[in-house]
C-alpha cells in the first residue's frame, strides 16, 4: 500500500486496516515457522506496511 493511499484514509479506517495486517503477519510468521514460505520477503514487506500505517496514525492524531 501506497502512502498516498494511506494518508487518504480515516483514522477509523487506518485503526481497522492496522489491526488486520497485523493479524496477516501474524499469519505468516506461523506459516513460515511450519513450513518455509516461498518468498518469505512478504514478512518483512508486511513489516514496513504496518509501521508506514503507524506513521500516518500518530501524525493525524496530532
Amino acid at each position: 500500500m501506497k502512502i498516498a493511499e494511506i494518508r487518504e484514509l480515516s483514522v477509523k479506517d487506518l485503526q481497522e486496516r492496522i489491526d488486520a495486517e497485523r493479524a496477516n503477519l501474524d499469519q505468516l510468521k506461523m506459516n513460515h515457522a511450519i513450513s518455509p514460505l516461498e518468498d518469505s520477503s512478504k514478512i518483512k514487506k508486511a513489516r514496513k506496511n504496518i509501521a508506514r500505517m503507524l506513521t500516518v496514525l500518530s501524525q493525524l492524531e496530532k
